[in-house]
């Protein structure tokens, strides 16, 4: 099998940019999830509050974030990291450290997605500062994050994609694309569900090791077409995904698996990386 998509999420909830490789490292993607969308309270907003995100797009060139929009010219946020005014951001129960981008950015937002952008700020986390990933799920390991919702990488597989649209189609819905699911590594395997059997992914060429840690649970960000910012269909694909039941022995929705890196920090990862599973062991 074979990796067969690569994104990174640059700025949580806004669109993902798909690479055709990437550097590895403990906390993710390089770039991924660095930049985060917070209120005046300084807690973290997503797609869940607001599904305008998805239409504002986000690309990296060698000096710049750049963000855009139809309606805006972009804009552009220098990638070296701001110096001193450091302040306190929430993101789910954690609090970290981050640097403020600027009133200019903020006005910009307004300016591109109205009054339901109004107060909300771009900030970028502090890299000095260490996130780390719950311990439950590690066996004793550690890892870290920057602004993900938990982990560093979320692993998604084609025929479990597959199989949910056949289901959606079934059910008279339509078939959705990867997107909704915000993956960072795409395997493409045939075989649905099979992600949930494996203990891990190794990379042989890049002497790169995975470490798969929980199946993901699934939220309303599913519903939102990564394009449009719309809910074409209520509750779906979420619906679906009950009545799947890929989790037995848990409550709610899941696709993908949560993930770590083993082995492999500062390496190249590339779409068309041939992956081995490792499997769990019973």
């Amino acid at each position: 099998m074979n990796i067969t998509q690569l994104t990174v999420y640059p700025v949580k909830s806004l669109k993902g940019i798909d690479l055709q490789q990437s550097e590895l490292y403990t906390h993710g993607l390089a770039w991924d999830r660095r930049w985060m969308l917070v209120d005046a309270q300084q807690r973290f907003v997503t797609q869940r509050q607001l599904p305008a995100l998805a239409t504002i797009g986000v690309a990296l060139d060698e000096r710049s974030l750049v963000l855009s929009h139809p309606s805006m010219a972009p804009i552009a946020i220098s990638l070296d990291e701001p110096q001193g005014d450091l302040r306190q951001v929430t993101v789910w129960n954690d609090h970290c450290k981050a640097h403020p981008e600027g009133e200019e950015v903020s006005r910009w937002l307004e300016a591109a997605l109205g009054d339901t952008a109004r107060g909300l700020s771009l900030v970028r986390f502090a890299s000095d500062f260490p996130r780390p990933v719950e311990a439950d799920f590690l066996a004793g390991d550690s890892a870290d994050t920057f602004f993900s919702d938990g982990y560093p990488f979320l692993v998604t597989t084609t025929g479990s994609l597959d199989a949910l649209n056949q289901a959606l189609v079934a059910a008279g819905q339509s078939p959705i694309p990867m997107n909704r699911f915000r993956p960072n590594i795409v395997v493409e395997f045939a075989t649905a569900w099979a992600e949930d059997r494996w203990a891990g992914l190794r990379v042989p060429t890049g002497g790169i090791e995975l470490t798969l840690r929980k199946p993901c649970q699934r939220c309303k960000i599913t519903t939102v077409d990564q394009q449009t910012g719309a809910v074409p269909a209520q509750g779906e694909p979420l619906k679906t995904l009950l009545s799947l039941n890929t989790q037995p022995h848990l409550k709610g929705a899941f696709f993908g698996q949560n993930a770590t890196l083993t082995k492999g920090q500062g390496a190249t990862i590339r779409v068309g990386d041939a992956v081995e599973a490792l499997p769990r062991e019973v």
